[in-house]
């Protein structure tokens, strides 16, 4: 599929020989498409944004006036090398965001899930993996490396430190900067990023059941009162290898499988 014959380029659009333009595809005025792009079936691409790089962007996402989605990162030690950037499915990518491709280092692909939003101003970095349903507000950054669950949510004008890993359903309020790991279901707010609860308000519009909710409340006022190291304590919480909820379960998965960073405790 080089251009198909139903998408619908603007006489003021540049489309670079090479790429990739799928079915129903709406190209706007003053747009840039770099030779390597694929654009899937019903990407919309609005005036004045630049989609270069070895990009491939899923069916249904919608990118607004100005931004910028695969350009070369923010990393002094890129020389060049051929990395991606692949986006899912109906996403939004709002006015001024940007998406960067990998580096080598960190294995070459930046990779973002399906029906996320990143309003504007917001920033994804080299080799982040970032899952599905996740919002960032306007002018949220991630720095490299960071690993950011499904159903997450970061707030406004906050950072998350590079290498950084953010657990599924977490919610990040705005001012912060996180430099350290958060637990699934976590809930942070301040400027210092303070574990203060779990997402009991996300939990409850995704639908969880109230006893798994209360499961969880009361294995993080364990965490909270625990005197042991905090991997130990989340350890204690599987209760001989068993949890009371899948819940609770997501947090265990989430400290066993390790951090460059430590971990945000309540």
């Amino acid at each position: 599929m080089p251009i198909s014959p139903t998408a619908n380029v603007h006489a003021t659009a540049i489309v670079e020989e090479g790429a990739r333009i799928g079915e129903r595809c709406q190209i706007g005025p003053f747009s840039v498409i770099g030779a390597e792009v694929t654009l899937h079936t019903g990407v919309v691409v609005k005036s004045h944004a630049v989609i270069t790089g070895q990009t491939e962007i899923g069916e249904g996402t919608v990118i607004f006036p100005f931004a910028c989605v695969g350009e070369i990162p923010q990393d002094i030690k890129y020389r060049g090398e051929k990395t991606i950037l692949r986006v899912g499915k109906r996403n939004r990518i709002r006015e001024g965001a940007t998406l960067n491709i990998g580096t080598l280092g960190g294995g070459g692909k930046t990779l973002v899930g399906d029906d996320c939003l990143f309003m504007a101003g917001a920033h994804v970095g080299h080799d982040c993996r970032v899952g599905n349903s996740v919002i960032m507000a306007n002018q949220a950054a991630l720095g490299g490396h960071c690993i950011i669950g499904d159903h997450v949510t970061i707030g406004g004008l906050s950072g998350v430190h590079q290498e950084v890993r953010v657990g599924t359903g977490a919610f990040i309020g705005a001012v912060c900067m996180v430099r350290r790991d958060v637990i699934p279901h976590g809930l942070v707010h301040g400027p210092g990023a303070k574990l203060e609860n779990i997402n009991i308000v996300g939990l409850r519009r995704r639908g969880e059941d109230n006893q798994a909710i209360a499961d969880l409340q009361q294995a993080y006022q364990r965490l909270k009162e625990s005197s042991e190291t905090f991997d130990d304590s989340v350890a204690a919480l599987a209760d001989g290898g068993r949890s009371p909820s899948a819940l609770v379960d997501d947090v265990i998965r989430f400290v066993r499988n390790g951090s460059k960073k430590s971990y945000l405790k309540p």
